[in-house]
């Protein structure tokens, strides 16, 4: 199946309003070129280096989300050019982000990583550490907070997959209900090529799909 049938393909999956993030990272321009000219124009990157150096040699009109662990070191060579980063983990890496938007005279859109616990490697926030986040939102004057990203446990289960979204979902509706005044705080990203099908029974606004698009990583 080549790049543009596989976009295709999974479009015609995807209910209205959730969008697919493309995830090209570890392949090269020239497919995201083809993915680009099958009419899919946002993709997630997840290492900095790799992002600029795209970035310069492809359409203008793309949408950069940023998707991985993002150093603060490296905040010069991602911020300029994404739409959004979805992966914010570290309250110290949200007091980089938002000190370089006031910096810039923007607001980076971002998405708060949320830590289910199911595994140790993962980064991320606990559902306490959000709640005390978004009640002091007013005082992040460089960002928008644009909803809640997050990862189920990568196990064939079902069943706990499922338990996994379900937590999430819950937490992001919980969180619109008590933090209305945050009317930009309306998407959630969940679902990779493994479980999107499973993520769309809880209503995201973006699936994260790499592998069944573009094959095994080439990088």
């Amino acid at each position: 199946m080549s790049i543009a049938s596989e976009i295709k393909r999974i479009k015609s999956e995807l209910p209205q309003g959730v969008h697919l993030v493309a995830v090209s990272k570890f392949h090269p321009a020239e497919a995201v070129m083809e993915a680009y000219n099958a009419g899919q124009r946002i993709f997630g990157e997840s290492r900095p280096q790799e992002f600029a150096a795209k970035c310069k040699v492809l359409p203008e009109d793309i949408q950069w989300h940023f998707i991985g662990h993002l150093q603060t070191n490296k905040l010069k060579l991602v911020l300029p050019y994404v739409s959004m980063v979805q992966s914010v983990d570290s309250k110290r890496l949200l007091d980089a982000i938002n000190a370089w938007g006031v910096k810039e005279g923007r607001r980076v859109n971002i998405l708060l990583e949320l830590h289910l616990g199911a595994e140790e490697t993962k980064q991320g926030f606990t559902a306490e550490e959000i709640n005390d986040i978004l009640a002091d939102a007013g005082n992040c004057q460089g960002v928008f907070f644009r909803g809640l990203m997050g990862m189920a446990t990568n196990t064939d289960d079902e069943a706990v997959i499922r338990a996994d979204f379900q937590r999430i979902a819950a937490l992001y509706n919980k969180l619109r209900d008590t933090y209305p005044e945050l009317a930009e705080f309306t998407a959630l990203s969940i679902g990779m090529s493994h479980d999107y099908r499973i993520a769309l029974d809880y209503n995201p606004a973006y699936v994260r799909i790499g592998t069944a698009i573009f094959g095994p990583r080439v990088y």
